[in-house]
């Protein structure tokens, strides 16, 4: 049996020759970060330089942003570098970085919904340093979970090193192991049990209170509730599919599902959010909007 720090690369098998349409693929995921990177920078500087917006939902927003573009820059470059290779394989080290950067953009993104889901109260209680300590918190339990994690994974022995996705995954690791697995598993259940129902929980009682405003409240209350929490609600429930998808692939035997679904809903999560909170957030919001047309008007104006 192999141990796992004997092993100097991981091979991603669920690559194929794809022949010239690789290049076509290469040209729509470049556009896709192109994307990502111009519409979270753009807003994250809209945030920063108006000060109309440094209240605690959208200083939030802005760390949800910059969330989005470290996590994506951990996957878009290295797909268009394995895309153009014809040998798809991964270093060990950087496989585990890949899977740190995932796991941590996951947990810091599900916090992210849990505060700006409950908008209606925020300006109330919340001040900019209970949003730095709170974001600084949740930056080191994402790390620190991740890491323990990890290290629970690094150490296994391993029978193959083969990953049956297109970028890195801890369960995959997990499930190439010959030796005990169980604590790796207890820590994965709990992992995802914490974070599921912690999520549900806040998001149950956000909405019942923000249900409680809209019925007691006047129309216009309830027309700014509803126009305030609609793209709240909408990135969640986008979220959690592609996450949902991911732990039931993970988990279950999906070889009957044809290998290019999987493909796609494998990277839904990690790519859905950061190219439609720009869109649900930057349109939809108008204290955003309207900086937006500015400085978009501006630019164009230049050019």
């Amino acid at each position: 049996m192999n141990n796992s720090t004997q092993i100097s690369h991981f091979t991603l098998a669920a690559y194929f020759d794809s022949g010239l349409f690789k290049y076509l693929l290469l040209m729509i995921i470049m556009s896709l970060y192109m994307f990502i990177v111009c519409a979270n920078v753009l807003l994250i500087v809209i945030i920063c330089m108006n000060r109309s917006l440094h209240e605690p939902m959208y200083l939030f927003l802005c760390s949800l942003f910059v969330n989005e573009l470290y996590g994506s820059t951990g996957l878009f470059p290295f797909l268009l570098l394995q895309i153009l290779s014809d040998i798809h394989t991964v270093s060990t080290s950087f496989c585990f970085l890949q899977i740190f950067c995932f796991f941590t953009l996951g947990v810091m993104s599900y916090d992210r919904y849990l505060a700006i889901c409950y908008p209606l109260e925020y300006n109330k209680h919340m001040t900019s340093s209970k949003v730095a300590i709170l974001t600084a918190f949740v930056w080191l339990y994402s790390v620190l979970a991740t890491v323990v994690m990890m290290s629970l994974s690094a150490p296994l022995q391993l029978c193959g090193n083969t990953i049956q996705k297109v970028y890195c995954d801890n369960f995959s690791i997990v499930k190439l192991a010959c030796s005990d697995t169980s604590v790796n598993n207890i820590y994965g259940l709990v992992y995802m049990f914490t974070i599921i129902v912690s999520l549900i929980s806040f998001i149950l009682f956000s909405y019942l209170k923000i249900l409680k405003v809209c019925f007691s409240g006047s129309k216009q209350t309830r027309q700014k509730a509803v126009s305030t929490c609609t793209p709240h609600l909408a990135s969640l429930i986008n979220f959690s599919f592609g996450v949902f998808f991911e732990i039931v692939q993970g988990r279950f035997d999906m070889s009957s599902v044809p290998i290019m679904l999987r493909i796609f809903l494998s990277l839904y999560w990690l790519t859905c959010q950061p190219l439609f909170n720009p869109v649900l957030y930057g349109l939809k919001m108008s204290k955003i909007l309207l900086p937006l047309i500015i400085v978009m008007t501006t630019v164009i104006k230049t050019m």
